[in-house]
């Protein structure tokens, strides 16, 4: 566990944290990409965090990968790549630095390390997890192969490293129905998501069994809810992440991963929207579509909101966090996550 107390002396022995409004105002470029929903008050107290951040990052050769789910200020303000988890697992392979940091969760670091073994990978926070990722492990896989012997293992990247060397391929919210439809087998088995599983078996010509897993998040999320908001407000767009229920899909005006939905969201331009899904979502998007006016229903990750400007700063200073995996379970894992991304591509996904 990170001790705070000792992340704040060390940041301020090397580093002047104080807010600045005439540094905020100086870096009004950045500022202008969230001004909608951070204020100047925050924006004068995050600033020096950014300064910092994005010199040191030259200084180690690092980029920061962030997920669609970050807050606006790591989001904007220090990100070098933004997008879903396929999108930041291509972008993996992809970058030249020596150093990635990753503004996610832990699964998203491994899925790093995984694909790009020979750089360092620092993870802020390392007890940002999952509790879609936790709630399986290698034996669930095998009990899911005992119970339907013959049927291949596609598992959700929201997975630990040995579970995802335990399948046989990926796959993400925006190609799941793909993936799945192009396997083999008559019946596919899906890790650990029940409930992007019953979805995906609602769109796709496989049986589709699955895991009971779920995300906390996205659970929360209630059809009566969501028929309540629509009654109370019809002009208003409801769009939904494939990991809430079916009865909250079947809700929505559209469901989408995370990248699928800000490329809803953008197209269409609606009026009023409401994103079913993790609230930093809205916030991000919010000031590049001044003209939607969004409802956020806010259930807010705990295990994201543990990356912190100041926690990516503490590890990009001491090189701390560093993820490491067993090079063997980890050479099967990639081919998990390879074998998704090759066929991705050859889908045109």
């Amino acid at each position: 566990m990170l001790d705070i107390t000792h992340v704040k002396t060390v940041l301020a022995d090397h580093y002047d944290l104080a807010p600045s409004p005439e540094l905020a105002a100086s870096m009004q470029d950045i500022y202008d990409k969230m001004s909608r929903v951070v204020s100047p008050v925050d924006w004068a107290i995050y600033a020096p965090y950014v300064k910092a951040i994005n010199e040191l990052k030259v200084k180690r050769n690092a980029v920061i990968l962030g997920h669609n789910y970050m807050t606006p200020e790591i989001f904007h303000g220090v990100s070098d790549f933004v997008g879903d988890s396929l999108q930041l697992a291509i972008k993996a392979t992809e970058v030249e630095a020596d150093v990635i940091v990753q503004a996610g969760v832990h699964f998203m670091a491994e899925t790093s390390k995984i694909l790009s073994p020979d750089k360092i990978v620092l993870m802020p926070d390392m007890e940002a997890g999952c509790s879609l990722a936790e709630s399986i492990t290698a034996e669930g896989v095998e009990q899911m192969r005992a119970k339907y012997p013959g049927a291949p293992v596609v598992s959700y990247v929201n997975t630990t490293a040995e579970v995802k060397a335990a399948s046989d391929i990926c796959c993400t919210s925006s190609n799941a129905v793909q993936i799945v439809d192009a396997m083999e087998s008559d019946t596919v088995i899906m890790t650990p998501d029940q409930f992007l599983a019953q979805n995906v078996a609602n769109l796709s010509k496989k049986k589709v069994v699955f895991w009971e897993g779920s995300c906390i998040v996205h659970e929360l999320y209630k059809a009566e809810d969501l028929r309540a908001y629509r009654e109370n407000d019809p002009e208003m767009k409801i769009i939904a992440h494939p990991e809430c229920t079916p009865e909250v899909v079947a809700e929505a005006d559209f469901t989408g991963s995370t990248s699928g939905i800000i490329k809803w969201v953008h197209d269409n331009k609606p009026a009023k929207a409401m994103l079913i899904t993790e609230c930093s979502m809205a916030s991000n998007i919010s000031d590049e579509l001044p003209e939607v006016e969004f409802a956020k229903p806010c259930n807010a990750c705990p295990f994201m909101k543990k990356i912190t400007l100041e926690k990516i700063l503490y590890a990009l200073h001491t090189m701390e966090g560093q993820v490491e995996i067993d090079p063997d379970m980890a050479e099967k894992a990639k081919l998990s996550v390879t074998r998704m991304i090759d066929l991705s591509r050859k889908l045109g996904l």
